[in-house]
């Protein structure tokens, strides 16, 4: 048995919750996995995993055998890097997520940068404003804007993007411009965004000296992903609260006009974020790197 594609398996099992999800992020047959569980247990000797239709849980011996075996593979996999490292260059695939404003404006532009420096890098990237499980969807990095809510992942800050207040020219004429942020409580539409992981809807803020407001309007759109966001205030469907990044082209044409400029409102951080007891492998530590520099001032470039 190679017990250590066995170990691996098993992690990415219980990491991944189910058979099939595991044995798609190895890109191995869910039989092949299969086979390598049940291998593992005989040879421990232990039931590491309990199996049903529906779901995959870990035994009380498989939780321990799973804390050990993840800090083992880390050991591993950093000595090999660290062996290989003055001789290779970083290659190899990464599963990268980030919202779709920030592939489009950012990221994809400047890709052919990174892959003239790191040509044997192959980089899968999923673009949403989900918010990704990084453990069990075997994801190496994501790009994440706002509060942090799992402390347990490591993130390295990159920037802060400032935010503005807006409506489109339509709407403004339809329902006066607005001269306080309260009265976005009374007479206005809001266009809100709402967590996809949550279903919160996120409050606007603003700030005036030592003056801080949440404001909850009314609404008739509610959206989870920002480009479709921001599409929704060019039409005329309420007052919107965005980066100012993805609102620029829509000043510059006059589509849009921002509004209450006497309030600010709370830039928003940016982070690279990555699991935590992995080994930093040397292709995810180029592009970590590579993504910083990007961002490198702390804040957004050309905004």
């Amino acid at each position: 048995m190679d017990q250590f594609a066995a170990m691996r398996a098993f992690v990415r099992v219980v990491e991944a919750g189910s058979f099939t999800r595991a044995a798609a992020s190895l890109e191995t047959p869910k039989p092949t996995v299969t086979k390598l569980i049940q291998t593992l247990e005989l040879h421990l000797r232990t039931k590491l995993l309990n199996r049903t239709t529906r779901r995959v849980t870990v035994t009380a011996d498989g939780a321990a055998y799973y804390e050990r075996a993840v800090q083992l593979i880390a050991d591993v996999d950093e000595l090999d890097g660290s062996m290989a490292a003055a001789q290779t260059r970083p290659k190899g695939k990464l599963r990268i997520d980030m919202s779709g404003a920030l592939a489009q404006l950012f990221v994809l532009p400047a890709l052919p940068a990174f892959f003239e420096a790191y040509p044997d890098i192959q980089i899968d990237c999923g673009v949403s404003d989900r918010q990704t499980d990084l453990i069990s969807e075997n994801v190496d990095c994501v790009l994440r804007a706002g509060e942090l809510t799992d402390q347990s992942l490591i993130a390295r800050r990159l920037a802060e993007m400032p935010m503005i207040t807006c409506a489109a020219p339509s709407y403004l004429a339809r329902m006066g411009e607005p001269k306080h942020p309260r009265e976005l409580e009374k007479t206005h539409q809001l266009v809100n965004y709402f967590s996809a992981r949550t279903g919160r809807i996120l409050f606007f803020d603003f700030t005036r000296g030592d003056e801080r407001l949440e404001i909850e309007g009314q609404h008739k759109v509610t959206l989870n992903e920002g480009t479709s966001y921001v599409v929704a205030a060019v039409a005329g469907l309420g007052v919107a609260q965005s980066p100012k990044f993805m609102i620029d082209p829509y000043l510059a044409t006059g589509q849009l006009r921002q509004i209450l400029p006497d309030w600010t409102v709370e830039p928003l951080a940016l982070h690279v974020v990555y699991p935590p007891n992995r080994h930093l492998s040397n292709k995810l530590r180029v592009f970590v790197d590579w993504i910083a520099g990007l961002f490198a001032g702390g804040s957004f470039p050309g905004r």
